[in-house]
């Protein structure tokens, strides 16, 4: 069978011709191509070949003590090899701990799926498209349409916002991605007014209220919310393809990106998401109806995968501190074929 893959991509090479070769994405394709390791640490062990700095896996499988894996760099300038303990950005992944507090409130009926953002914030009904027709349902789940504040033009990647609500700017009389409830459209936008939501419900900061709830509940000692409650040492530097300088000190602000955290506690929360030991029966169902229960990250500088796997049950969490060109299909070759490892030898 490879050799047949070769000689379809040799015959298609020839196809486009010589002069297109500069086009193709050879560090991907040969990674592709390459055969499978035996061993979890020998596929995490070729991040350089995958063009990435450093990475950390976690894999918690059933009845085999959870194991932690590390190659690359944790600091490239000084040569700081990764650290499998070390703290990281884990970006969008934040958005299922905010999910988790939603369900809480709606089973303790201080928040409902049917509320309108209009009702939430009637001050900003007027300048927000579909505003008396997004539900907090359709926020949790990015069935709202309401347009994504990070791909507007005039985000300020370079000199983020140090206060939340300065995003607004980006927000309102801004035309929506489709109506309210017609399609799926991923959105960070859905997430800052579920952060403010949550706030406003509950009379302080969510950040707390995850803490208490979740963090503290399941006995996560290296889970923060923000960026300013850690130890620079202890955090993980990040990298974008064409861009020199370290992001680890890029501090996002707004709820859904902020927190940080290892691959142990992260691959912790997901294995109490899925197997209902964080949330009761009821939360949990409320839970399985409104948002996944793992999720992507990605950040400048950082790029996560978090993720269990039922056929053999088996929770995977892989943090790498570089983005940007093909990094994110290079990420997500690098997690495939690590869950094929551990799905194979599940089989054997």
């Amino acid at each position: 069978m490879r050799r047949k893959i070769l000689l379809a991509l040799r015959l298609s090479l020839l196809a486009v011709g010589i002069g297109s070769l500069a086009f193709v994405p050879w560090t991907f394709v040969l990674a592709w191509l390459a055969p499978l390791p035996d061993t979890v640490q020998q596929q995490v062990s070729k991040v350089h070949n995958y063009d990435l700095d450093g990475i950390i896996v976690y894999v918690d499988q059933a009845g085999v003590e959870p194991q932690l894996y590390a190659a690359g760099w944790k600091n490239r300038e000084n040569r700081i090899p990764a650290d499998p303990d070390a703290l990281f950005k884990i970006g969008s992944i934040s958005k299922l701990y905010i999910a988790v507090a939603a369900a809480k409130l709606i089973v303790e009926e201080k928040l409902s799926l049917d509320t309108t953002l209009a009702e939430f914030f009637p001050e900003y009904a007027e300048r927000i498209q579909g505003s008396a027709s997004i539900t907090l349902r359709m926020m949790i789940g990015h069935t709202s349409g309401l347009t994504n504040y990070t791909d507007h033009p005039d985000y300020p990647w370079s000199d983020l916002y140090k206060h939340t609500d300065e995003v607004m700017e980006l927000i309102l009389d801004q035309p929506a991605n489709f109506l309210p409830g017609t399609a799926y459209g991923y959105s960070n936008t859905n997430y800052y007014f579920l952060g403010r939501i949550l706030d406003n419900t509950l009379g302080y900061s969510h950040h707390r209220y995850i803490r208490e709830q979740i963090v503290e509940k399941l006995g996560l000692q290296d889970t923060y919310s923000l960026l300013d409650e850690v130890n620079a040492d202890e955090l993980t530097s990040g990298y974008f393809v064409g861009y020199e300088a370290d992001l680890k000190m890029n501090s996002h602000v707004h709820a859904g990106g902020s927190m940080i955290a290892t691959a142990r506690d992260v691959g912790v929360f997901i294995r109490a998401l899925n197997d209902g030991s964080l949330l009761s029966q009821k939360e949990q169902e409320v839970y399985n109806h409104i948002y996944s229960l793992g999720h992507t990250g990605s950040l400048p500088g950082y790029s996560s995968q978090a993720w269990y796997h039922e056929d053999i049950d088996t929770v995977v969490v892989q943090l790498v501190n570089t983005g940007g060109g093909m990094t994110w299909n290079l990420t997500e070759l690098m997690y495939n074929r690590i869950v094929d490892i551990i799905r194979k030898k599940a089989r054997t």
